[in-house]
């Protein structure tokens, strides 16, 4: 069964970074898609069971969307440039 949770909003400072999705339990497949409607980059930070932490950077006013399998975690980091804002919606399913 597919999961579509909520759109989130983010507004993160410069330097800051912030979880939006966290399953602690063993991970779950999931697709990400991260909206950067700011003028700098935003970084995607995957973690996923048994496989090194991805990022993904995010050019300004652009957007990304990922399939993963056995997420974690995923995150958001702005760089030092400036601040970042824009959406984040995360799909999971149990197949």
């Amino acid at each position: 069964m597919a999961i579509l949770l909520p759109e989130q909003f983010y507004s993160l400072a410069a330097g800051v970074g912030k979880s939006f999705y966290e399953n602690l339990a063993g991970g779950i497949n999931a697709a990400v898609t991260v909206n950067n409607t700011s003028a700098f980059p935003v970084d995607l930070v995957i973690t996923r069971v048994n496989a090194p932490v991805v990022t993904y950077t995010i050019p300004a006013a652009n957007s990304l969307t990922l399939s993963v399998e056995r997420l974690l975690v995923a995150a958001l980091l702005a760089s030092a440039a400036g601040p970042v804002f824009g959406t984040i919606q995360i799909a999971t399913s149990d197949f």
